[in-house]
C-alpha cells in the first residue's frame, strides 16, 4: 500500500502563519491565557505600544480568534503605519480566514514599504503558487533569491512549483540547494525521498534518513522509508522500518498491514501475515481490506473457515467486494 504523503500544504500554507517568536505557550490553552493576561497588563501600562498589539494579535491568530487578531493588528498599523512586519502579520490573518485576495494585498503593501523584505517576498510567491499563477510566483521567487542568495525557503518553493509544471530535474536541483543551505529542512529532505523513490533510487532512503534526523521517529518518513524499503525488495528492512513505526504510533494502521502484506505477498508466511493483519484491525476494525487479506492468508493455510468468515465480514463493511467474492466462491469450490 503506497501512501507517500505530500508536505506541500504543510510547507507552503502553514508556514504563512508561523509565528516562531511568540508561539511557544500555543499548545496550553492555560499558559496561552497566561501569556495574554500578561500582554493585557502590558497594554494597559503602555497603551501607545504598537507593538504589544501585534504581539497580542499573533497570540490570537494562534488561537483562530481572526476578529481579535484583525482589531489589535489595525489599532498597531494605526499607531506605526510604517512597518512591513505588521502588513505582513495582516496577511497570515487574513490567509486563515480565506481571504486570499486581502492577504495579497497586505503583502504588496508590506513590500511598498520594504521593497527587499524576504519574507513578504516568500509569502507573495506561495500564496501565487496556491492559486496557480506560476509566472507571477517564479518572479517573486527570482526576486528574492536575486536579493538573499542564502533562501532555502525559496528554493524549496521555486522546487514545488517546478514539480506542479512538470519539470523535474530542476525541481530536484533546487531542493538539493534548499538542504545545502538549510541541512535541517524537513521537507525538503521528504520531497527529495519521494521522487528517488519514485525511481527506485538508493538515494531516497538517504533523504529520508536526513528527515529522520531532523525529526526522529516521524511517522510520516518512517512510513516513506519503509515503503521504499519493501518497493525495492528489501523485506526485512522494511518490516524493522515499519515495526519502528508501531512502537512510535500504535495507532498507525498502515504499519502492521503492511509488514502483513510482505509476509502475505513477498515471503509467503501466513501465519505470520495474518497476525499482522490483526493488529492492524485492532486499530481499524473497519479495515475490510485487512480483513480480505487476513482472510487470504487463512485461505493459503488451509484454514478455509476463518477464511470464509473474514471474507463475509469484509463484504458487510464494503458491499459487493469483488476480491472478497471471488474468495468465497474459491472456498465453495474447495469444499466441493
Amino acid at each position: 500500500m503506497r501512501c507517500f504523503f505530500s508536505v506541500v500544504l504543510i510547507a507552503l500554507v502553514l508556514s504563512f502563519t508561523c509565528c516562531r517568536d511568540h508561539d511557544q505557550s500555543a499548545g496550553n490553552g492555560k499558559q496561552v491565557f497566561q501569556t495574554l493576561e500578561a500582554i493585557n497588563k502590558k497594554i494597559a501600562s503602555d497603551d501607545g505600544n504598537a507593538d504589544l498589539y501585534e504581539v497580542r494579535a499573533k497570540y490570537y491568530l494562534t488561537d483562530h480568534q481572526f476578529d481579535k487578531a484583525i482589531t489589535d493588528i489595525n489599532k498597531a498599523i494605526s499607531l506605526k503605519g510604517g512597518q512591513a512586519g505588521y502588513y505582513i502579520t495582516l496577511s497570515d490573518i487574513y490567509l486563515l480566514m480565506g481571504k486570499t485576495q486581502n492577504c495579497g494585498d497586505a503583502l504588496k503593501h508590506a513590500l511598498s514599504i520594504d521593497p527587499k523584505n524576504n519574507n513578504a517576498l516568500l509569502k507573495l510567491a506561495k500564496l501565487n503558487l496556491v492559486l496557480k499563477e506560476y509566472k507571477t510566483c517564479f518572479d517573486y521567487l527570482n526576486k528574492a533569491i536575486e536579493l538573499e542568495a542564502v533562501n532555502p525557503q525559496a528554493y524549496f518553493t521555486r522546487a514545488i512549483a517546478l514539480l506542479e509544471k512538470g519539470d523535474t530535474l530542476k525541481a530536484v536541483e533546487d531542493l538539493k540547494r534548499s538542504v545545502d543551505q538549510d541541512q535541517k529542512y524537513y521537507e525538503a529532505y521528504l520531497e527529495l525521498g519521494d521522487l528517488y523513490s519514485k525511481k527506485k533510487d538508493k538515494m531516497a532512503a538517504d533523504y529520508l534518513k536526513n528527515a529522520l534526523r531532523v525529526r526522529p521517529n516521524d511517522k510520516v518518513a518512517l512510513y516513506n522509508l519503509g515503503m521504499f524499503y519493501q518497493e525495492t525488495g528489501n523485506y526485512n528492512l522494511a518490516v524493522q522500518t515499519y515495526e519502528v513505526l508501531m512502537k512510535t504510533d500504535s495507532t498507525y494502521r498502515n504499519a502492521p498491514y503492511n509488514i502483513g502484506y510482505i509476509y502475505l505477498v513477498y515471503t509467503k508466511d501466513f501465519i505470520k501475515a495474518a497476525d499482522f493483519f490483526s493488529k492492524a484491525l485492532a486499530v481499524d476494525p473497519g479495515y475490510f481490506e485487512a480483513l480480505f487479506n487476513r482472510g487470504f492468508a487463512y485461505e493459503l493455510s488451509g484454514q478455509y473457515e476463518k477464511a470464509a468468515a473474514d471474507y463475509h465480514q469484509s463484504l458487510k463493511i464494503k458491499p459487493n467486494y469483488e476480491k472478497a467474492v471471488e474468495g468465497l466462491n474459491r472456498l465453495d469450490r474447495v469444499r466441493k
